[in-house]
């Protein structure tokens, strides 16, 4: 079951960033009192009354603007309406109702999504609650005042956010077939790829719309196993973009991301890692899926040695430090090379994300583990690691119970993590792990 999107849009300094922050629990957006500060869509997790989403920010609209940053901002914010599944529109009190409102209303309703109307900068409802009642003349039903700076009225507004979740069509629990998503940059050749996937396997089941616009999942059967392939191209823009247009493939990297097994990152040889292709692929890092990183186009690359992938493969993995779980695959789509090997890694990261090791097998390691290199110690107190054991999977996750949370250094966590993929593999797999702090261990 894919998570809601619910996409917090409106005209720029209406206190956007300042709510999303507020609902996210944490500072993501930069907040700055000046119009069009916020000029990528940042997303979140985040919970209300156990209902979990992802909540996208967005740049402000401006709906007649010719400025290049601005058209950049609406075009972004229109994707973001288009993938989400509820829209908060945030307005301002102190301003009032301005013609720019009336135009972002009208563009929301075009979009048939549910739309919830927040008045933001109520600080006191004594001074501007009587304020709130103009905007009923956007036509949009009842407006929430809140304070994002003083957290009043947020409580009442997710409520009503909440009552406008789908729920029957996010459910695919009766698909057992293996989720893989493409994401990466536009024009890397995620569709492509697709496409020379079903020409070689020529077993189609179906195709399916998908989640997001533009987005297609296809079914593909190979040697007796079922795939969906998550496809997210498509992305259909209004005049030529020139400042990081990957940036536009976030929301909807997200939307599939949400809803895979497994994650293909795809990158263009021709170009190069960048760092557009290191953020893309941290959206599916910070999930928990698996990762494999896909290097297509490879027969573009002219005057190939016999050191030239090796030499490519050392600047993917310094690109990647923060994922050395990652599998690595130098493929085009063009040719047809390499293609049928990504069925084979899809089936091995998926047996790695679904791989539970026995607790004495686990103990065992620990073991071991703190026999060959001893725990850390500070102020003459030295860490004491009594029991681990698995408690998930999809990504495998760990629970190591210790005397003193304090000297678990994140070094030593990796430490152990190495030893267990040492002796289980764990490919293409990211690994989790909790420490929990266990009173009296010493004496037990």
């Amino acid at each position: 079951m894919r998570k809601v999107i619910v996409a917090v849009v409106g005209r720029p300094n209406v206190g956007k960033s300042t709510l999303f922050n507020l609902i996210a629990g944490k500072q993501i957006s930069i907040v700055k009192d000046t119009p069009g500060v916020t000029r990528d869509r940042i997303y979140a997790d985040a919970e209300w009354l156990n209902y979990k989403f992802t909540l996208v920010d967005t740049g402000g609209i401006e709906p007649e603007s010719k400025d290049i940053i601005l058209s950049q901002m609406r075009s972004q914010a229109q994707l973001a309406i288009d993938t989400a599944d509820v829209i908060l529109f945030v307005t301002d009190v102190r301003t009032g109702l301005v013609d720019a409102d009336y135009e972002v209303a009208d563009m929301l309703r075009k979009s048939g999504k549910p739309i919830v109307l927040c008045v933001n900068k109520v600080d006191s409802f004594k001074k501007f609650g009587d304020d709130i009642y103009e905007f009923y003349n956007l036509g949009l039903g009842d407006p929430f005042g809140v304070s994002s700076t003083n957290q009043m009225g947020v409580g009442d507004l997710l409520d009503e956010v909440v009552k406008h979740f789908p729920t029957d069509s996010l459910d695919d629990t009766d698909d057992d077939s293996i989720k893989v998503a493409l994401i990466g940059k536009p024009n890397v050749g995620k569709s492509s790829v697709v496409n020379k996937l079903l020409g070689q396997n020529r077993v189609i089941v179906s195709d399916i719309a998908g989640t997001t616009r533009d987005a297609i999942d296809t079914k593909i059967v190979h040697d007796g196993k079922e795939y969906t392939f998550i496809d997210t191209a498509g992305l259909r823009r209004k005049g030529k973009v020139t400042d990081d247009i990957e940036r536009y493939s976030v929301i909807r990297t997200v939307a599939a991301v949400d809803r895979a097994d497994i994650c293909l990152v795809l990158i263009d040889a021709t170009q190069g890692v960048t760092d557009g292709d290191a953020n893309i692929a941290g959206i599916a890092h910070e999930s928990g899926k698996g990762v494999i990183i896909c290097v297509n186009k490879w027969d573009a690359i002219p005057d190939k040695t016999d050191k030239t992938m090796n030499e490519f493969l050392a600047k993917l993995k310094e690109k990647f430090a923060y994922m050395p779980y990652a599998e690595y695959l130098f493929i085009s789509a063009e040719t047809g090379q390499r293609l049928n090997k990504i069925f084979d890694l899809v089936d091995k990261v998926r047996e790695s994300q679904t791989l539970r090791i026995r607790t004495g097998v686990l103990n065992d390691i620990m073991t071991r583990a703190t026999a060959m290199k001893q725990p850390p110690s500070d102020k003459g107190k030295r860490l004491k690691l009594f029991y681990m054991t698995q408690t998930a999977v999809e990504p495998p996750t760990f629970v190591i119970f210790v005397n003193d949370v304090q000297l678990m250094h994140f070094s030593y966590t990796r430490y152990i993590e190495n030893q267990i993929r040492d002796a289980f593999g764990f490919m293409g797999t990211p690994l989790k792990f909790l420490i929990r702090e266990r009173k009296g261990g010493e004496e037990e």
